[in-house]
C-alpha cells in the first residue's frame, strides 16, 4: 500500500472515531482520550503485523534452504530410479532371454 493512501486511511480512521466518541459524549477531552487511544492500538496492529511478515519470510527462506538441500540429495543418486528407467532395464532384459532362446536347440 503506498504511503499517501496509508495515511489517508489512517487519517479516515481517526476522524470517524473521534466523530463517533464526540456524537455519543459530547466530550472534548473523551474524543482525545479515545482517538489517542485508537492511535496506539493501530500503531500495535502495524508492529505485530510487522513482526508477523518477518517472521513468515524466516519461516519461507528455512523452507527454501530445505528443498535444496533435498535437491543437492537428488544429484548425489540417494533416491530410488524411476519406474520408467525399471521397466525399460527388465524389457532389455526379456529382449536378452529372447535372443538367448533363440540361439538354443
Amino acid at each position: 500500500m503506498p504511503f499517501r493512501m496509508f495515511c489517508c486511511v489512517l487519517g479516515l480512521v481517526l476522524c470517524s472515531t473521534a466523530l463517533t466518541v464526540y456524537f455519543a459524549s459530547h466530550s472534548i477531552g473523551t474524543v482525545v482520550v479515545t482517538t489517542l487511544a485508537c492511535s496506539l492500538l493501530l500503531q500495535l496492529a502495524y508492529f505485530a503485523s510487522v513482526l508477523f511478515l518477518i517472521w513468515r519470510s524466516g519461516c519461507v527462506s528455512r523452507a527454501g534452504q530445505r528443498a535444496e538441500h533435498f535437491g543437492s540429495c537428488k544429484e548425489v543418486g540417494s533416491e530410488p530410479p524411476d519406474l520408467d528407467e525399471a521397466t525399460n532395464e527388465s524389457a532389455d532384459l526379456r529382449d536378452q532371454m529372447l535372443a538367448i532362446s533363440l540361439l538354443l536347440p
